[in-house]
């Protein structure tokens, strides 16, 4: 999938959830969006934990 079709589903089905759960069901999902995006990232190696870890450490990754 391309990004510009994957950002149109994820829209849609937050749409949906806006219009049939409402304004918490809406930000409920979205929340659960972004955390499986990070997990998916994580899993994928594309995204290190310990930098991000660092960086709120406030500890330079260079």
């Amino acid at each position: 999938m391309t990004p510009v079709t994957t950002g149109a589903l994820f829209g849609l089905v937050l749409a949906l959830s806006a219009l049939i759960f409402g304004f918490w069901g809406f930000i409920l999902l979205a929340l659960f969006m972004a955390i499986g995006a990070v997990v998916a990232r994580v899993t994928a190696g594309e995204l290190d934990l310990g930098n991000i870890v660092n960086a709120f450490k406030g500890r330079s990754t260079s």
